[in-house]
């Protein structure tokens, strides 16, 4: 039990180093631009094209470009792959507890299987729940959405930083 009781307490390592404010400064305007471009497309055609969890993604694809996690295919077809199985979910079982509770899962382990985990997108399945969209979702806001994310991180990064984006696609 006390073995349990100290594991509680961490490895009590040092904090990572602070972003230099370049870094800051990058991922701050880099995610003012993507959720700006997104929610003024949104009001400008009346099409969805923001979804909640495109937030953490700009953590990610603006923070954290170099991450894996923050590569083009992971940002889009994790997106699409867990607003997919949320959806598919939602019409076979109805939205339910235990039935969110496996679209997430299996949308976890599907994104690990298929090399395109985006943590943002765990979330995909939940928002499904939550608003029981119809499978117009699938395209926007999710897949219109991370596309449009894409190519401005696309443009963004090659023309502010001095290493390519993306690390691979």
């Amino acid at each position: 039990m006390m073995n349990f009781l100290n594991k509680l307490c961490g490895e009590r390592t040092a904090l990572p180093p602070r972003a230099s404010g370049t870094t800051i400064g990058l991922g701050l305007l880099g995610g003012i631009l993507a959720m700006g471009l997104l929610a003024g497309l949104l009001e400008a055609s009346g099409i969805p094209w923001v979804l909640g969890s495109f937030g953490a993604s700009c953590v990610l694809v603006f923070g954290y470009p170099d991450s894996p996690f923050s590569q083009p295919r992971n940002i889009v077809l994790g997106h699409a792959l867990s607003s997919f199985i949320g959806l598919l979910f939602l019409a076979w079982c109805g939205a339910h507890w235990w039935s969110v509770a496996l679209a997430t899962g299996i949308a976890i382990g599907a994104m690990m299987w298929t090399r395109t985990v985006h943590p943002p997108a765990g979330s995909n399945p939940v928002i499904i729940y939550l608003t029981q969209p119809a499978w117009s979702f699938l395209l926007t806001p999710t897949l219109a959405g991370a596309l449009v994310l894409t190519l401005l991180a696309l443009l963004y990064h090659n023309i502010s930083r001095k290493a390519a984006w993306p690390k691979y696609w």
